[in-house]
């Protein structure tokens, strides 16, 4: 099994308080992610994430198809990082760790996410044609909406 690794960065001009709040909201997903991904919370999301919480998603990304997905808030200190994790979902291995750090210029934004595809060879082929560049595409739209949002969330 290939496990992949993604990381991006970003410098957000805005406070850790404000970061967290819109970070850790699934709320936001839609507006910050392009159009074929649309992803809908269906339990409900209390005002604070703590470890443990589960939280449960219908969602289509790959060919308008719906999906389940489930996740785990694995680990979490509050206002500097949180790992969610796939429980239930189109990857065989999801986890995502969402670190918030304090800089003069701002909270450096970071993802790190490690993830496998399931089906063997197909799902490697499916990954090199199609995943990883719609995955891409996620964290770049997600990056050009914080770049002209900055300090603005609303």
């Amino acid at each position: 099994m290939k496990i992949y690794q993604l990381y991006y960065q970003q410098v957000l001009n805005m406070s850790r308080d404000e970061a967290w709040q819109f970070f850790t909201s699934p709320h936001h997903l839609n507006t910050i992610t392009p159009d074929f991904f649309t992803i809908t919370p269906i339990s409900k999301v209390p005002e604070e994430i703590y470890r443990g919480l589960m939280i449960a998603y219908n969602m289509k990304a790959v060919f308008s198809w719906p999906m389940a997905w489930l996740s785990e808030i694995s680990h979490c200190e509050t206002g500097h990082y949180f790992i969610y994790d796939q429980r239930i979902g189109p990857f065989k291995f999801w986890s995502h760790e969402v670190r918030l750090t304090e800089q003069d210029q701002g909270i450096l934004l970071e993802d790190i996410v490690f993830y496998a595809m399931p089906f063997g060879l197909f799902g490697s082929l499916c990954h090199k044609l199609m995943i990883a560049d719609k995955l891409a595409n996620i964290f770049n739209t997600r990056a050009d909406y914080l770049a002209h949002r900055s300090g603005n969330l609303s």
